[in-house]
């Protein structure tokens, strides 16, 4: 019979300072759970029957729906729950520049709706962004939302908490840093290099002052057709999708058999 202070350590977890204080997060589902068990060190996996039995090799604690209902973040209840124990954030400011330096990596500056920065780590995943900086206002890669949208992108891509105006300032000068304003270049036209940082702002004000002077080239995603009325901006998450996408296909040379979307 599952414990009430199991059930209460796990809904312990939605909150931030619990989680920093446990280094533990929550995880649901057997796709994410699966993909989470090849990166991070289970603390604790809560399942029905089933899906414990097709996972002999797992310590599973076995539950019954209602346990599981009970236990479980979501609204709708899965067939597993796993505590997964955090990697460290940290980075010092050496492999920083390194990175930027060698690939192409993102910035969050205080990116604030967990739903967003879990899409945009899904995003990263998918064009082969290994690497996403994290300022201290942006919401924690860790919470269940952010863990649950980020689809098991979280195994794949690497997340650190950093100072991000101090480490921009570390920065070499001839690293490219770029960021989206209203005034900037139109991204489409633009020279595009395949490593350097992409920073991403904050959902209503956008980079702020103290990385935008930091940025060495401004872009701007236009609307079509140009000039005409339209929405005033694009969510953060569609716009980090729309960039990653447009730097991508710099980068690559199709031929008919390297093609997902028309072969084979």
């Amino acid at each position: 019979m599952l414990s009430k202070n199991k059930i209460k350590y796990i809904h312990s977890l939605e909150h931030r300072k619990h989680r920093k204080a446990e280094k533990a997060f929550v995880a649901e589902g057997h796709k994410l759970v699966g993909d989470l068990l090849d990166a991070f060190q289970p603390k604790m996996i809560l399942a029905i029957e089933p899906w414990a039995h097709a996972h002999p090799d797992l310590q599973v604690e076995i539950v019954s729906d209602d346990e599981l209902r009970r236990a479980s973040l979501l609204m709708n209840p899965q067939d597993v729950l796993a505590v997964f124990a955090m990697r460290s954030d940290e980075i010092d400011p050496t492999s920083c520049t390194s990175m930027v330096q060698e690939e192409l990596c993102l910035a969050l500056d205080d990116v604030q709706d967990p739903g967003n920065v879990g899409t945009i780590l899904r995003l990263a995943d998918w064009f082969g962004i290994q690497h996403v900086f994290c300022s201290e206002g942006t919401a924690d890669a860790y919470n269940p939302k952010c863990v649950q949208a980020t689809m098991g992108a979280l195994s794949r891509v690497h997340v650190y908490s950093v100072k991000l105006p101090t480490m921009l300032a570390s920065f070499p000068a001839t690293t490219p840093v770029y960021g989206t304003f209203l005034d900037g270049q139109n991204i489409y036209r633009e020279t595009l290099t395949p490593n350097g940082l992409i920073v991403m702002g904050n959902e209503g004000n956008g980079i702020s002052q103290n990385v935008r002077d930091y940025v060495t080239k401004r872009l701007f995603i236009p609307n079509y057709p140009l000039g005409t009325p339209t929405s005033e901006s694009l969510n953060v998450a569609m716009a980090t999708g729309i960039i990653c996408a447009e730097f991508r296909r710099r980068g690559l040379t199709l031929t008919p058999y390297d093609n997902r979307a028309g072969g084979k």
